[in-house]
């Protein structure tokens, strides 16, 4: 499952009353995320917002209502220019399913950095609002995610297919068939997926700072079209072969290639907006953070009820990702953190392959931000400024944490342990 699947999971969250044992859901939560029109989840939002200052349990709720209305601001501004997905890893904020757009409005540069800038203030409201819930409060909040989703066709409705549950079936499994029905899935989210979906706002909001850091109008203009190819961007009439010819798979293959070779050829950004930069790695160890105290609570927890990230001592697989957590991991996990930290404030180097000797700051890489170009950073000469002398780290460092996690699992347990 890839990461806009599990980190969209946890926020469309359907809440029905638990027994005593736990705090009240407000009812304004559940018409939150029973909602079936637009309209009716933003007022229930609204209401949960209002009550957050004094009530926990509405501020959870209304922060995971603020992080799905992020990806659904997101989405929908995508859906309305008509975006198509390359399903690329190197694109990680483009992975949405967003339904096609037979009629898309032209998209200017301008407009799509607005879009971006929207989903980032959307996600630190969110990620102030849980940041707001006591850690020592009582959660408890059963979700099954048939019943929630986010408006991707801008028509004012959140229609089953539109569900959580059908989304994460289209990312994993791209789609399901005519007159199948999403896999029922239902989760416990108790404080500690609290800190998990603050730290995944956290992990966006740097994403869209990089972006936002930079001057990629060329980049937007030169190759943007295979992610808007109706758009009217400017190389469209040259570069976007006819609808009758993309219903070719293999000419449609060639062309995005293209494509993609020439947009990694253009990222070669100058900083506009040096705080953004600044930024991202700010949010980056804040991401670092959360997950410490995600751990922390998990750890402590004595109960095993439906757990959406499952610790050593809370046994059985999670069904979305087959995984089964043990000791092991979480150690490995939280030495991954550390090496992650010291790499962002400087105090280890990250390795080149043709440079000995020498390793790149990558706190001085944010923070005083240069023009960043992608192909001369892998090459070589984009990260020259960056590099000094000191503690560098090895092939062994990576390797070791590596086996904690069965060799090629780490990947896997990283996308969902954030």
């Amino acid at each position: 499952m890839t990461r806009i699947a599990s980190l969209m999971a946890s926020a469309f969250i359907l809440l029905v009353p638990l027994s005593s044992a736990h705090a009240a859901v407000p009812e304004g939560a559940t018409a939150l995320f029973e909602a079936k029109t637009v309209a009716a989840r933003d007022s229930a939002l609204s209401t949960l917002e209002a009550a957050a200052p004094k009530d926990p349990a509405s501020a959870y709720a209304a922060g995971a209502g603020e992080f799905f209305t992020a990806l659904e601001l997101l989405a929908s501004g995508l859906h309305r220019h008509g975006f198509e997905s390359p399903q690329s890893f190197m694109l990680p904020l483009m992975q949405l399913p967003v339904p096609s757009n037979p009629n898309p409005e032209p998209l200017t540069y301008e407009e799509f950095r607005a879009i971006l800038a929207a989903f980032r203030d959307r996600l630190a409201k969110s990620a102030a609002t849980l940041g707001s819930v006591p850690a020592d409060a009582d959660i408890g909040m059963v979700i099954d995610l048939t019943h929630v989703g986010i408006d991707l066709n801008e028509d004012g409705t959140i229609a089953p297919d539109e569900s959580m549950a059908a989304i994460m079936a289209a990312l994993s499994h791209g789609g399901l068939s005519q007159g199948d029905t999403a896999p029922a899935l239902t989760f416990r989210f108790d404080r500690a997926d609290g800190y998990w979906l603050q730290g995944y706002a956290e992990f966006l909001m740097a994403q869209a700072d990089f972006w936002l850091a930079h001057d990629f109008r060329t980049t937007f203009d030169g190759s943007f079209h295979m992610l808007f190819p109706r758009a009217k961007l400017p190389l469209q009439d040259i570069l976007v072969p006819p609808p009758s010819e993309v219903g070719s798979s293999m000419f449609a293959s060639e062309w995005r290639i293209a494509d993609f070779i020439s947009m990694v050829h253009m990222i070669n950004w100058p900083v506009v907006e040096p705080e953004r930069r600044k930024a991202a790695r700010r949010e980056l160890l804040e991401m670092i953070r959360l997950s410490r105290e995600d751990w922390k609570a998990i750890r402590a927890e004595t109960d095993n009820d439906r757990e959406w990230l499952p610790g050593p001592q809370q046994k059985g697989e999670n069904p979305l990702t087959g995984l089964d957590v043990g000791e092991e991991q979480v150690q490995a996990w939280l030495a991954t953190l550390t090496m992650a930290e010291d790499l962002l404030e400087g105090r280890a180097l990250l390795p080149h392959f043709r440079i000995a000797g020498k390793g790149i700051n990558m706190k001085r890489f944010f923070d005083e931000p240069k023009p960043f170009d992608l192909v001369l950073s892998i090459t070589g000469p984009g990260i020259a400024p960056y590099l000094e002398s000191g503690r560098i780290l090895t092939t062994e460092d990576f390797d070791q944490i590596q086996r904690e996690f069965g060799g090629g699992g780490f990947l896997t347990f990283a996308l969902w342990f954030n």
